[in-house]
């Protein structure tokens, strides 16, 4: 298949591609690992922010009450 470069030069490449490509996967695990972290936070973050706005309002509605 691969005559003019040599069956060494050829294995090493493959060696070489298959290592970049799990580099690039690694990396890409990475990043999503990353992103679904940051949307837990943002839920918690606005989870907190409705419950304290729900508090406020019932806190409101209960000053026009009295």
């Amino acid at each position: 298949m691969l005559k003019a470069a040599g069956v060494g030069g050829s294995i090493l490449v493959i060696i070489a591609l298959v290592i970049a490509l799990l580099k690039m996967l690694i990396g890409f695990v990475g990043f999503i690992s990353l992103a679904v972290k940051v949307l837990i936070v943002l839920a918690f973050v606005a989870v907190f922010a409705i419950v304290g706005f729900l508090a406020l309002r019932a806190l409101q509605e209960r000053r026009r009450k009295d």
